[in-house]
């Protein structure tokens, strides 16, 4: 498997510190609101790089935080009358209910900024004892110029990197890219102590501080927003290491904006959309497929025709399942092409896996995707097949659906709350009012399944059916 790294900027072979065991931290949201579709993107795409690895055999421990104490959170909680505390526990299960919609697997570990502070504050102590920090009325901050290293990840000078950023202006700092480990408490704000006095943490400080309790001193990957890169990504890897006196992290992975209508997202341009908003309108599968339609890192542009063309796509694939499962009950011995058949869809296979594999082209893998529903669609118009055909169409997409998460078996005879006896036991009642020539007993029936959500099709092989 190779990945492109953007620490080095080229694309590298992945291979782990310790055999088959993955150290895996994606920042999370900072929970005072609905998260936008903008994070759903770094959500869906390293979900499935995250199943990939897992399908490819590693044991991953995946860790995404919650910042649960933050600027915005303040503000928010004290406009709504209720404690920090509350604000987050509110907007973590909101958080839950979005994702666990977006079928996204819910991390090894998902811990919160606040759960940490002893943590934050000993690794803060630890980057102050060796000469990275300095304290100015009871704020403690990174003293940039102290680490020859700052930068790295951006590859740009510390001159360039002011010239491009917005920074605070604050005369204590010594550097204006210096920035707050720690801040020192304000007048009705969350506070704990320390040696500095009460404060709260800074926002970088505590990704660093999450990582090295939970994942070690050093991490396989660490992945994000590329909006992330500077400056939070950089300011943890110089604090990190600072503090540790160790690599941070072996692979660094971004992806690419998202675009409403061309546009950076924007509460001003009013272009603003909720993950929630957006399921509102579009399914969840369909979602999904579009996030993984372009390259991760590559900028996607979500538009109303391109959720319509992902919608159809998932739509194609669930077809393509069901009615491999309504041939498998007319299933022959054998066929006289069934080996170099199932050939062809274990080389549809290898195919996705190179795609994957190759830098995590989930684009190109898609495209196999639906190369290898194309072949299995023409093969079920033909008539009957076997059931190796069957086993193997059936494996190579039970598969795919496990890493991509695109299909939905529960549509039709997979789901638990539809009582798939009754409903076949009405199809054979139909077929044979109709075979008798019972026509309005055939439109009862009929009638009848559509009320409960059936969809019939009949078809040379017999009636499908299908929950719509």
């Amino acid at each position: 498997m190779y990945l492109y790294n953007d620490l080095t900027h080229k694309k590298e072979e992945f291979i782990t510190l310790n055999d088959r065991e993955v150290s895996f931290y994606s920042c999370g949201p900072t929970v005072y609101d609905f998260f936008h579709i903008g994070n759903a993107r770094p959500f869906i795409v390293f979900d499935v790089l995250r199943r990939w690895l897992e399908k490819s055999g590693y044991t991953v421990k995946f860790v995404q935080n919650f910042t649960d104490i933050d600027d915005k959170m303040i503000k928010r909680a004290n406009s709504e009358g209720i404690t920090v505390a509350e604000l987050a526990e509110k907007y973590i299960s909101e958080y839950f209910k979005d994702a666990d919609a977006l079928l996204i697997k819910r991390p090894t570990l998902s811990p919160k900024a606040t759960e940490h502070i002893p943590e934050i504050v000993e690794l803060i102590g630890n980057i102050i004892e060796n000469g990275h920090a300095y304290v100015v009325d009871g704020d403690v901050y990174f003293d940039v110029q102290s680490w020859s290293d700052y930068g790295k990840l951006t590859t740009q000078t510390q001159d360039e990197l002011l010239s491009g950023a917005r920074v605070e202006i604050d005369e204590r700092k010594k550097h204006p890219l210096d920035f707050a480990l720690w801040k020192a408490r304000k007048p009705e704000e969350p506070a704990w102590q320390s040696p500095w006095g009460m404060g709260r943490p800074g926002w970088h400080i505590e990704c660093s501080a999450m990582i090295k309790k939970h994942l070690g001193d050093t991490i396989d990957i660490h992945s994000g927003g590329v909006d992330l890169t500077f400056p939070h990504h950089e300011n943890e890897i110089a604090q990190s290491e600072a503090a540790n006196g160790k690599p941070f992290v072996r692979f660094w992975l971004h992806n690419g904006f998202l675009l409403i209508d061309k546009e950076k997202m924007s509460k001003s341009l009013d272009n603003f959309l909720t993950a929630r908003a957006a399921r509102e309108k579009f399914s969840p599968l369909a979602i999904r497929l579009f996030m993984l339609s372009a390259h991760y890192r590559s900028p996607i542009n979500f538009a109303p025709d391109g959720l319509e063309q992902a919608a159809h796509g998932v739509e194609r694939l669930n077809n393509c399942w069901s009615d491999l499962y309504f041939a498998g009950k007319h299933l022959e011995a054998s066929s006289d092409d069934e080996i170099i058949f199932t050939h062809k869809l274990s080389d549809f296979w290898r195919k996705f896996c190179e795609s994957m594999n190759d830098d995590f082209n989930t684009a190109a893998a898609i495209g196999i995707v639906f190369e290898a529903v194309r072949m299995i669609n023409t093969r079920l118009k033909e008539g009957v097949i076997s059931k190796s055909i069957f086993d193997a169409a059936d494996k190579l997409l039970s598969d795919i659906n496990e890493v991509m998460g695109i299909f939905n078996k529960t549509d039709t005879i997979w789901r638990e709350d539809i009582d798939v006896e009754k409903i076949e036991a009405l199809i054979e009642e139909r077929n044979t009012a109709r075979k008798n020539k019972y026509f309005a007993r055939s439109d009862e029936i009929r009638n009848s399944l559509s009320e409960m959500g059936i969809t019939l099709e009949d078809t040379p092989q017999g009636t499908k059916w299908k929950h719509s």
